[in-house]
């Protein structure tokens, strides 16, 4: 049966444990509580897709603890998406970020130009922090089946996923069920950005920042 713990020093070890071992966790973010797994590791992130009853089509974030984790996954921002990201992160906003040669995360997008992409965030919650920091960087996605609501609490987590999760880690309830704003560089856009998905921040505030206005959410 899975483990629900509060997120201590004790749970934190076994997370990391867990991770290294290609299993699965819950933890809370600042938007909903996601599940995760090693982004490195093809058949964890294969795992979050069962439990999950997501298609491949539908790709997976990675959070990170900062923004300064992106070399070493092999990752780069787009300008656009480095000043916005100056802006919201730590926070619910997700740019999409350009893969470099050579990266060897499993969770890479190809996009129809050649490149290949992979959103990220930094949550602005310390008990998600605190995890990442514990376990490394993680691929992420809501911590419910597909189309379900995405939970608020990891009662709520638990009751879509059960015994799928190695490890639910307790940071008590979220503000809302509403995820983070996804955002991509675009040529063909006149700000040079396309919202992939409205979330937390409106996309009038995203473009009031790319055109240049004051930053900070």
């Amino acid at each position: 049966m899975s483990e629900v713990c509060a997120i201590d020093e004790g749970s934190l070890a076994k997370a990391k444990r867990i991770v290294a071992g290609g299993g699965l966790v819950v933890l809370p973010t600042d938007t909903v509580y996601g599940v995760a797994c090693n982004p490195f590791d093809a058949e964890a992130v294969s795992r979050i897709y069962e439990a999950k009853r997501r298609p491949r089509s539908k790709s997976l974030q990675v959070l990170l603890s900062s923004v300064d984790d992106l070399d070493g996954l092999g990752l780069c921002l787009p300008p656009a998406l480095a000043r916005l990201s100056a802006a919201f992160l730590p926070g619910p906003f997700s740019p999409i970020a350009v893969a470099k040669p050579g990266s060897k995360l499993v969770t890479l997008r190809d996009e129809a130009d050649g490149s290949r992409t992979q959103a990220v965030r930094v949550p602005d919650s310390e008990a998600c922090l605190t995890t990442l920091r514990a376990t490394g960087p993680l691929a992420c996605s809501s911590a419910n089946r597909s189309g379900g609501e995405s939970p608020q609490s990891v009662r709520e987590a638990v009751a879509a996923l059960g015994d799928d999760v190695d490890l639910y880690l307790d940071g008590g309830p979220t503000k809302s069920h509403v995820a983070s704003t996804v955002v991509a560089a675009s040529a063909s856009d006149a700000d040079g950005i396309a919202i992939i998905r409205q979330g937390v921040i409106d996309e009038s505030r995203v473009r009031e920042v790319v055109r240049g206005g004051s930053l900070g959410a």
